[in-house]
């Protein structure tokens, strides 16, 4: 018998996967490390990690030091049922309201709700929930800490913010990977992406850098650093739909077309206001210049459904959707890995697909993707 009690060798259970989960969250809803616990509990920082990776139950002293450190019943801890238990959860945007859904998942030794609202909710279908927010009301902050009550185990998620509508391709390679990894996008502009990344709250923050430059304005200093990687580039411009007599945003404006825009903090949104400076145009000058898009394929979507006559965005989602394509800027999308989480079971699993044929592959059969910089380590942040 092992010091956490199962037989080496012992294969991983329904029931030990339980245990180790609930483990895990009474350690992490008490803020406690698992080197802390394992000191509290006089016991080895390799028995809690067993208990919790699953890959075996704790023995009976084993179980007994584990609980009373935690303050809770054998029973409770190692028991038979689902953990219920709420923990308190950092959200990456407001999500107060009861029983709301969430995607829940641990970033280092914290853990992060991505509410299941509007394009979160539905990609193609439902998404999956990890969890449902205890309680109505909010905080004095709309970001303050919220109750979530876990829907089974959490899984070991990676978590990226960015733009990039190609990110969701990494859920398949991570999904394969031995032992698997869940993906959780949270879709928004450059700057939103690095403020969370700053916050502690995602693995990963996608920013786009024109021609390879990193802008002023992406400046955000990072704790502890950071690693940028290289994900793909395309190119980034005005797109009307086919047909339209439109050379450039001075003929939206002479028009009087309705553009669609982007949330400020979007490098789309900045490369507008470059092209407005340039031909000295006014936001009121532009119909539709306060409206705001959650990402490129929205934009490209808004203009094909007749909601929009015009909007930057990527080429690869004006193709998709069959529209025209005036370039303005050549883009590179790059993940930037803060430092403080580079050795995290979900950032190594990041790095090993990125430069997996089957990703690499996915990439390029996209029009207007070149996976060249894919998984190349680029630059340091800042």
């Amino acid at each position: 018998m092992t010091e956490a009690g199962g037989e080496a060798g012992r294969p991983t259970t329904e029931v030990t996967r339980t245990h180790g989960a609930r483990l895990r969250l009474a350690r992490q809803a008490r803020g406690l490390s698992q080197q802390q616990l394992a000191g509290v509990a006089g016991v080895t920082r390799q028995a809690v990690s067993a208990v919790e990776s699953g890959h075996s139950d704790p023995s009976l002293r084993v179980a007994l030091a584990l609980a009373g450190a935690l303050g809770m019943a054998v029973e409770e801890l190692f028991g038979p049922g689902d953990p219920a238990d709420p923990v308190l959860a950092r959200p990456v945007a407001a999500a107060s309201r009861g029983g709301a859904r969430v995607v829940l998942a641990t970033v280092g030794d914290t853990f992060v709700a991505l509410p299941l609202h509007a394009d979160m909710a539905a990609r193609v279908g439902f998404g999956v929930a990890g969890g449902l927010v205890v309680g109505a009301s909010p905080g004095p902050d709309p970001i303050d800490p919220i109750e979530v009550r876990p829907i089974g185990p959490p899984r070991p998620t990676l978590v990226v913010a960015g733009c990039d509508p190609a990110l969701p391709l990494l859920e398949t390679p991570l999904a394969l990977l031995d032992p698997p990894i869940a993906f959780a996008w949270w879709p928004c502009g450059s700057g939103e992406a690095l403020r969370l990344a700053a916050a502690g709250l995602v693995h990963a923050a996608g920013v786009h850098q024109p021609g390879g430059e990193r802008e002023a304005g992406q400046a955000t200093e990072i704790p502890g650093g950071a690693e940028v990687v290289g994900f793909a580039a395309w190119r980034e411009g005005l797109v009307v739909r086919p047909g339209t007599r439109v050379r450039g945003l001075d003929d939206v404006a002479r028009q009087r077309l309705r553009l669609v825009n982007r949330e400020a903090g979007a490098q789309a949104r900045t490369l507008l206001d470059r092209e407005c400076a340039r031909l000295r145009l006014t936001p009121a000058e532009l119909p539709g210049y306060d409206s705001q898009a959650a990402g490129h394929l929205q934009v490209a979507a808004a203009i094909a459904g007749r909601l929009a006559d015009a909007g930057v965005s990527s080429e690869p989602a004006a193709l998709a959707y069959g529209l025209d394509f005036l370039p303005l800027a050549s883009e590179q999308f790059d993940l930037v890995l803060p430092a403080k989480h580079a050795a995290s079971r979900e950032v190594q699993g990041l790095l090993k697909v990125l430069t997996s044929p089957w990703l690499l592959a996915q990439l390029a059969s996209l029009p207007g993707y070149d996976p060249a910089s894919c998984g190349m380590l680029r630059d340091q942040w800042p």
